[in-house]
């Protein structure tokens, strides 16, 4: 995997630009290391901000004054330079996003002024469109000094900005800014800084110097521009108000006269008074320009839209998907991820896909403790060789993949119907293995010592690979913080995540096995160890069903024939391997038709196990959740509960049978009006991928409540769940909702 970093950094620096947009999109997961390190930062000056930097975008807080003077009016700005195919949010995002804000700690008598927001440009992210900015941003700010500074004082001005960054994905950052300027008699002003400031001012958008009107045109809305400049093309308006046109719909011109620009109406129409305002941008003699324009609302229209009258009333698409702030994960600093990896991966050895591997590398130490304690020590640590080597070419997938621009999470390979039937297929053999039903060594040191005869060492290393290939499907407490931090991150802090989670899961066994103290208890190796190994058989046929019945839901029932053809072709394999054991020729013979028997296998398994559409929710009450769905239903009063789950994740299962199915939760949604949506990630859907990666995880389960209020944010509920738990959730986003309508007039 450091081969690949190391390729992905030579040929960023090398000038290769990825061709494929794929590609391109999540740069952050490996040549954004390049990125980062090769991104120019402006050089620092007494009136700069250290800067504050991400893969994503370098920030830094600049002044227009080394000094000041009492009951000056000066500018200050916030500089963003985004990474390629990154963007910030204008004051009005669009349909998502969210704006840039800075939160000012000045000193008594000192004031700081709005964000002078540039011009922004339109930003497709089909099916939706934002509002923002792309390159290199400064955002201005006036600051005044106190009138009773001294010369010799000081102006402390401190700065909290947040912001979110997006591309496919989008990440929230902050960052805190200090600049301490000197009173003195005489202004001083920093020559660098202030030509920045000033070139920004000057692209602000001027006053248009006209007034326009706004009316109904069928079901669209004509913005009429008397003032417009004969030969202005390329026109595009951008209101300061999200509940006034489609953002994503088309904007026609109208020549006139007088001419006019004709929008489509937000599917959630509002007026704020009689008048509207936001920002024209037109082309003129090839010249970008902007102005800042505000119109007369048409009286009947005013009258139309406060009676909800308007001529195709009803929404076609909902006014503004707004993106949450991730919950969990997002604010994470290293050392808290590691820290929360860590324990998710020492939880995770409870789940029950991972609790039969255990106990059977238990029942391999019992038969060492008592004979070699050097051995078993040896055995603990090739175990956590295992787990480490597994989970470090997770890590590499994950990022290698993400790179690519596919969208993938912890267990990520389960969403792939082949894999699943192989690992369905490993589960039948280790159980017909433990059940006698053939044998590859008489030792059971370990799960995996049938795969060597090399006394149980490959046996335990293989134990580690297997437990954690057994352990993918399930998400631990303090898992999702962790992920989600990981898969926003850089490689290098993606992958330390990861072996923090690796070391939280190996410790229980690599701790047995330096525990002589506890190895004592286990008693003497005899007939017993014979009837746990085939009583542990039992478990892994039970995975195996399972595995296939994920499958099932993947591909429908072409996947359970493949799965059943495959298990036929290893069973008849390894009987084949034990009948043409003997001279040269009857082995080369049982090798050619074992290899012909699994290449025929694996052909019927790859073409039958094709995924088929899951996206419908199977149960009468739940909905198919679309970010389109979560706004509407928002929009309409509704409180929404979203259940991203997945057929192969054994948390996700177990909430359902423990809280979701149960009574008297589903009771409560009807009672409260609860609308219950189901994203289902069983196979790889980019849209929900994108979902997780906004409230900061990198894989299923997640809950989200969100109260039935346009724009409010979600509560996430933890992994696991109570019926109580659910009950209150539901309870709380009703009451949010009944609270905010009892303040409406």
């Amino acid at each position: 995997m450091q081969t690949i970093i190391r390729a992905l950094t030579a040929a960023w620096h090398a000038g290769a630009q990825p061709q494929r947009p794929a590609l391109r999109r999540l740069l952050p997961a490996a040549a954004l290391v390049a990125l980062s390190l090769s991104w120019p930062v402006p050089t620092a000056t007494a009136a700069e901000t250290a800067p504050v930097t991400s893969p994503r975008v370098t920030t830094t807080l600049i002044s227009s004054r080394d000094a000041v003077v009492p009951g000056e009016r000066f500018r200050v700005a916030l500089v963003q330079k985004l990474a390629p195919h990154w963007h910030t949010y204008w004051r009005n995002p669009g349909d998502s996003g969210e704006p840039t804000q800075i939160q000012w700690t000045l000193p008594a008598g000192a004031g700081a002024g709005e964000i002078a927001w540039p011009a922004p440009r339109a930003i497709p992210v089909d099916p939706l469109v934002n509002f923002g900015f792309e390159g290199t941003v400064v955002l201005p700010v006036e600051i005044s000094v106190p009138q009773d500074a001294k010369p010799g004082d000081s102006l402390p001005l401190t700065a909290k900005a947040t912001w979110l960054v997006c591309e496919k994905v989008c990440v929230p950052e902050e960052g805190s800014f200090a600049l301490t300027l000197p009173v003195a008699a005489v202004s001083q002003p920093d020559a660098a800084a202030e030509q920045a400031i000033d070139a920004a001012l000057a692209a602000l958008p001027k006053p248009a110097g006209f007034r326009g009107t706004l009316k109904a045109e069928g079901d669209r809305l004509s913005l009429a521009l008397p003032g417009l400049p004969a030969d202005s093309r390329d026109l595009r308006f951008f209101p300061f108000s999200d509940t006034l046109i489609d953002h994503a719909g088309e904007q026609t011109f109208a020549p006139g006269p007088p001419p006019a620009l004709l929008l489509t109406r937000s599917g959630a129409f509002k007026l704020d008074g009689g008048e509207i305002s936001g920002v024209l941008t037109f082309q003129q003699n090839g010249e970008k320009r902007a102005l800042t324009l505000s119109a007369d609302a048409d009286p009947a229209l005013a009258t139309q839209a406060a009676a909800g009258a308007l001529p195709g009333a009803g929404p076609s698409r909902p006014a503004v998907v707004r993106i949450p702030m991730p919950i969990e994960g997002s604010d994470l600093t290293l050392l808290a991820a590691l820290a929360f990896a860590f324990a998710g991966g020492l939880i995770l050895n409870l789940m029950p896909c991972v609790l039969p591997v255990l106990f059977i590398k238990a029942l391999g130490f019992a038969q060492t403790a008592h004979r070699s304690r050097a051995e078993t020590r040896e055995q603990g640590l090739l175990f956590l060789g295992g787990v480490l080597l597994t989970f470090m070419v997770l890590a590499g997938a994950v990022i290698g993949l993400g790179a690519l621009g596919a969208s993938v999470g912890w267990g990520f390979q389960l969403q792939s119907p082949p894999l699943v039937i192989g690992l369905a297929v490993v589960m039948v053999l280790i159980g017909f293995n433990l059940i006698g039903g053939f044998e590859f060594g008489s030792s059971v040191t370990g799960l995996g010592d049938g795969l060597a005869r090399s006394g149980g060492r490959l046996g335990a290393f293989m134990t580690g690979v297997l437990a954690v290939v057994v352990a993918t499907p399930c998400t631990a407490p303090f898992m999702g913080a962790a992920m989600g931090y990981a898969v926003t991150q850089a490689p290098a802090v993606a992958l330390s995540v990861f072996i923090a989670l690796a070391l939280g899961f190996a410790l229980p066994v690599v701790a047995l096995s330096f525990a002589p103290g506890l190895l004592r208890l286990l008693p003497k190796p005899g007939r017993w160890m014979l009837v746990m190994k085939q009583a542990f058989a039992f478990p892994m046929f039970a995975t195996a069903i399972w595995l296939i019945w994920v499958a099932a839901v993947q591909t429908g029932p072409d996947g359970v024939l493949a799965a059943l053809v495959a298990v036929l072709a290893a069973g008849f394999v390894v009987w084949l391997v034990g009948v043409t054991r003997g001279s040269l020729p009857r082995r080369v013979f049982g090798a050619a038709l074992a290899a012909l028997v699994v290449l025929g296998a694996g052909w019927f398994t790859v073409r039958n196990a094709i995924p088929s559409a899951t996206g419908e929710a199977r149960a009468n009450d739940v909905q198919a959740w679309t970010p389109e769905r979560v706004a509407a239903l928002q929009a309409q009063g509704k409180p929404v509960f979203v259940n991203f789950t997945a057929a192969w994740c054994i948390t996700c299962l177990a909430n359902e049978r423990v809280a979701l199915s149960r009574q008297e939760v589903k009771d409560s949604f009807a009672r409260l009006g609860v609308s219950y949506l189901k994203g289902d990630w069983t196979n790889r859907d980019s849209r929900i991928a994108q979902a997780l990666a906004e409230q900061g995880r990198a894989g299923v389960p997640l809950y989200l409540f969100y109260p039935g209020r346009r724009d409010a944010q979600p509560e996430l509920l933890p992994q696991l769940l109570t019926p109580d738990m659910v009950i209150a959730a539901a309870e709380r986003a009703a009451g949010k909702e009944a609270r905010t309508a009892a303040t409406l007039p």
